[in-house]
């Protein structure tokens, strides 16, 4: 698999549109990212998963999955490495990152992209915490 089959596959699922954070590709349901392209570079597509998600790939297809070093594996930010998997692989883990993106989003009332609220000006703050 490639980069572009990553992509193609990611915006296949529904709701999902590419962003980027911190200058890097990322995928987003809801406005929350479920995977990502920062490693590209590296011949890696990741994958957001829970820490049990990510234990049984790694464990059934450590040719493929791997945990990303430090903090961001211990969330379970998963590497696929993209040459190594097929595309029914590649597509399941971009399902199962989705599916559970959408589940959180839902539980948290976050089904739709958040709506940014303009800053008060600020005279408008030091107003507010004055005491009465």
């Amino acid at each position: 698999m490639t980069v572009d089959d990553f992509r193609r596959i990611a915006l296949s699922m529904e709701g999902a549109e590419e962003s980027s954070h911190i200058g890097q590709p990322d995928f987003r349901v809801g406005g929350r990212i479920f995977a990502t392209l920062a490693s590209a570079s590296q011949g890696y597509g990741n994958v957001k998963l829970t820490l049990e998600q990510q234990a049984a790939l790694v464990e059934e297809m450590p040719e493929v999955f791997v945990p990303i070093p430090g903090g961001w594996g211990r969330t379970g930010m998963t590497h696929v490495r993209l040459a190594a998997a097929s595309e029914d692989v590649l597509a399941g883990a971009l399902r199962l990152a989705w599916t559970l993106r959408v589940e959180r989003n839902s539980e948290a009332g976050k089904g739709a992209r958040p709506v940014k609220v303009a800053r008060s000006s600020k005279s408008a703050r030091k107003k507010r915490r004055k005491k009465p």
